[in-house]
C-alpha cells in the first residue's frame, strides 16, 4: 500500500503568465509565459503523473479510479479538488465559474469554487473581486457600456491574504501576484472582459458574457471567513476555510510533530524542508498523504498549504 504519492506537477502556458514559477520554486518551466502550475490534479485538462511507489508513471486519475481505498473510498465521480500555483505576470481576465448546478447541465462536470493564498506580491498590488451591480439588468448595463471601473470592485491584497472565491463571483488576478489556488476540480470559465488584449496570433480572446451574465451572483455576496488559529508543540494550524466543498489549512512546522490522520490529505511545501515519515520534503513539493497513513510525522521547519474534503 502507498503511504505518500508524490505527483510531478503539469505547466499550463498562459499569455499571462511569466518566469516566477522557475524564480521561487525551481520549476523545469516550458517558457517565459509560464502561468499556471496544476500542482495536484486528476482533470483531464493537467493529469499529474505520480513520481514514487508502486503507482510511479501513472495518473492521478487513474490511481483514484482503480484504488479507491486510498482516498477513504469516497463516491465522488471524478478526484474532487485540484491545487494549482498561479504567476500572474500581468492581468487576468476578468471572468467567473459557474456553480454545480449550472456547469453539470450545460458543461457536465462539477462547478467551480476555489479560493486563493496570495504566496507573494508586489507593492500594492490588488485583485478584481465581485461588482458593484445590484440588479441583473445593472450588470448587463454596465458590462455593454464598458463602464468596467464601475461595475468591477477592487482589492488590495498582500502576502499571506487569504480570499474565498465561490462560484458565481466576478473576479480576477492582477499583475504582481504568486497565489496558491485550492479548486473543486473543474476547468469552467466564462471570460466577461480581457483588456481588449491581442493574443500571440492577434487575435481577441474570445469572451462568453451572456455565459457570465447568467452565472453571476447578483447582488455580490462576500463569503464570511473564520480563520481559526490553534497553537500546538512545535505547530501551529491555521483554517481558512471549512465548507462543503473543501478545508484549507496552512500547518506551520517547527520540530518534530506527530499527528493522527483519518482521510487523504492534499499537501503543498510553499516554504522550508523537513521529512514526513522519514522522506524528503522541500519548497515546491506536492503530494498527497493517503487515508491509508494513520499517522504523520513531521520534522523540520515548514510551512505547508494543506486541503481535504
Amino acid at each position: 500500500m502507498q503511504d505518500i504519492i508524490f505527483l510531478e506537477p503539469v505547466f499550463q502556458e498562459r499569455i499571462w503568465g511569466g518566469t516566477k514559477l522557475k524564480e521561487v520554486f525551481n520549476y523545469d518551466i516550458p517558457s517565459n509565459y509560464t502561468g499556471e502550475c496544476w500542482a495536484i490534479s486528476a482533470h483531464k485538462h493537467g493529469d499529474c503523473k505520480i513520481k514514487n511507489g508502486p503507482f510511479k508513471g501513472k495518473t492521478l486519475s487513474e490511481v483514484y479510479e482503480k484504488h479507491r481505498y486510498l482516498f477513504n473510498n469516497i463516491e465522488h465521480p471524478v478526484f474532487p479538488l485540484l491545487t494549482k500555483i498561479l504567476d500572474a505576470n500581468d492581468d487576468l481576465s476578468v471572468q467567473v465559474h459557474p456553480d454545480d448546478a449550472y456547469a453539470l447541465q450545460h458543461v457536465g462536470e462539477q462547478g467551480k469554487t476555489e479560493c486563493w493564498y496570495v504566496l507573494d506580491c508586489e507593492p500594492d498590488s490588488e485583485i478584481i473581486f465581485g461588482h458593484n451591480a445590484k440588479t441583473k439588468r445593472e450588470l448587463r448595463q454596465l458590462i455593454e457600456h464598458n463602464e468596467w471601473d464601475k461595475l468591477l470592485r477592487r482589492v488590495k491584497i498582500k502576502k499571506g491574504d487569504f480570499f474565498y472565491v465561490q462560484a458565481g463571483t466576478i473576479h480576477a488576478l492582477c499583475k504582481g501576484s504568486l497565489i496558491l489556488e485550492t479548486q473543486q476540480s473543474a476547468d469552467t470559465t466564462y471570460r466577461l472582459y480581457d483588456y481588449h488584449r491581442l493574443d500571440q496570433n492577434g487575435n481577441l480572446r474570445p469572451l462568453h458574457v451572456e455565459e457570465a451574465i447568467a452565472v453571476t451572483t447578483v447582488p455580490h455576496i462576500d463569503y464570511p471567513l473564520t480563520i481559526k488559529v490553534e497553537k500546538h508543540h512545535n505547530h501551529q494550524i491555521t483554517t481558512f476555510v471549512s465548507d462543503k466543498y473543501f478545508t484549507v489549512q496552512k500547518w506551520d512546522i517547527d520540530g518534530l510533530v506527530n499527528k493522527e490522520n483519518n482521510t487523504f490529505l492534499l499537501v503543498s511545501v510553499i516554504n522550508g524542508e523537513g521529512k514526513i515519515n522519514d522522506e524528503i520534503i522541500k519548497k515546491g513539493d506536492h503530494f498527497i498523504i493517503t487515508s491509508f497513513m494513520k499517522e504523520i510525522n513531521l520534522n523540520g521547519k515548514l510551512e505547508l498549504i494543506v486541503s481535504f474534503l
